[in-house]
């Protein structure tokens, strides 16, 4: 890796000042320092969409921001907020190639009083996606980010549809939703769902394709996911003009319920958005956010 401004090779636990550095996925990270950058160039293929994970969290400032791009594509990635309970999350970042040749970069852009802070980098990986099909009975399109044997991901907010590490779908809001699989959570259905765990701040949607003045069918699963998240949920749908709340009673155990409603097309494009009402903290841990879990979305037509 290229090394532009002060950054360090660390080993997690105790450092010299008193200071404790976590590091949650093995035994070293990257610290980048103040206004430090790495970065790698890596053979892709051509306009192909890709999930870049790692695993990212702050030092000791509050406001730390991580700055991920492979130019000419760039995304500010706060730190304050923490989803995991082991000091450091997985994020998983979606990019376009475009060329066969791309640059990978982590840069810290800020400058602390104290120098030895700065985000710790560590457990970076890339992985192609593949295009989102249509599902034809579902009448949405799908796909999965890569987990990378890391158990959970979060998707980072503000992703677009042509970029989203989660295809198909698009990350509307200012934090981040959790990507969570069937081997370590409790998922309703298939391999991995949603988990919503900003509350309001916590979006997730996508526009789909409808015939204009007809009438469908919004079918949808919420749970919980079995992590100690608990407490009286709620997550609202908006679908064009026609919005509905659903309310779930979570005691953490991995419970869920599938609810439908009718919803007419207004336009030939028509944009469905998830988000949970409520902020949520595990029972166990109250500093770690969690949420409902969204799975099962179908839309079909009623005839």
């Amino acid at each position: 890796m290229e090394n532009q401004r002060p950054s360090e090779y660390i080993s997690g636990g105790p450092q010299p000042g008193g200071m404790y550095f976590a590091v949650a996925h093995g035994v070293h990270a990257v610290r980048l320092g103040n206004e430090a950058s790495i970065s790698q160039t890596i053979t892709v293929k051509n306009n192909t969409l890709y999930a870049l994970t790692f695993g990212a969290s702050r030092t000791c400032a509050q406001d730390e921001v991580l700055i991920v791009s492979v130019p000419p594509q760039l995304e500010d990635l706060p730190l304050q907020t923490l989803y995991s309970g082991n000091g450091a999350d997985i994020y998983a970042w979606g990019f376009r190639a475009t060329s066969n040749v791309a640059q990978v970069i982590f840069h810290n852009p800020g400058v602390q009083e104290d120098p030895a802070c700065g985000p710790l980098m560590d457990a970076v990986a890339i992985m192609e996606l593949f295009p989102p099909r249509p599902i034809r009975e579902h009448g949405l399109r799908g796909g999965s980010p890569p987990v990378n044997k890391l158990i959970k991901c979060v998707l980072p907010p503000m992703q677009e549809d042509l970029t989203s590490s989660l295809p198909g779908w698009i990350i509307e809001s200012l934090k981040a939703v959790k990507f969570i699989d069937s081997k370590h959570f409790n998922v309703p259905f298939g391999f991995a769902a949603i988990e919503l765990v900003a509350g309001r701040e916590s979006a997730i949607g996508q526009v789909i394709r409808t015939n204009p003045n007809k009438f469908y069918n919004l079918t949808f699963t919420i749970g919980d996911a079995k992590n100690g998240c608990h407490g009286t949920m709620m997550v609202e749908a908006f679908a064009a003009k026609d919005t509905f709340e659903v309310h779930f009673k979570s005691q953490g155990k991995g419970m869920f319920k599938t609810v439908s409603s009718k919803i007419q097309a207004i336009k030939s494009r028509k944009r469905i958005t998830f988000y949970s009402s409520f902020y949520h903290t595990r029972i166990d841990d109250f500093g770690s956010l969690c949420g409902p879990v969204l799975d099962q979305v179908i839309v079909f037509p009623l005839h």
